[in-house]
């Protein structure tokens, strides 16, 4: 992190060199097996989170959404629910043009793609969570 961190910065003060300009999520694992997550800035600062955003779109409501939302004892059904849940903040057409990526401590070297028919199965159940919430709402509301 502080290598790659180093770099953005060098890169960014060096004239006649074009500056990274982009932040970096980096997702790994600690010594403990213990899940990392690294956020790098073009300026060469890093900071550690549980849970990130980077991009235009999702400063603001997705990283308030993950703040709001994220515990530490998620299983792996739920993270990926959440995950979902905070795309879903800035993308309109629903499960579409969402892609999400998979990190196990078993196998930190082969990330997956969370497979079309998984992604929409998970949007399925949030949706159907959403419904009955709003339905309990509408209950509350009226007594």
């Amino acid at each position: 992190i502080k290598i790659q961190a180093a770099m953005q910065q060098r890169y960014t003060q060096r004239g006649g060199v074009r500056p990274f300009g982009v932040s970096a999520l980096i997702a790994g694992f600690d010594i403990d097996g213990k899940p990392a997550l690294y956020k790098t800035e073009p300026s060469g600062t890093y900071s550690a989170w549980k849970a990130c955003t980077t991009g235009k779109s999702s400063d603001k409501g997705v990283k308030e959404y993950l703040e709001k939302n994220f515990k530490e004892d998620l299983d792996k059904t739920e993270a990926k629910k959440l995950c979902l849940r905070s795309l879903l903040q800035v993308v309109e057409s629903g499960s579409k043009n969402i892609e999400i990526w998979v990190l196990e401590a078993e196998e930190p070297e082969n990330p997956q793609v969370l497979p079309s028919a998984e992604l929409e199965d998970l949007f399925a159940v949030i949706k159907k969570e959403d419904d009955e919430a709003e339905r309990l709402k509408k209950i509350a509301a009226n007594q």
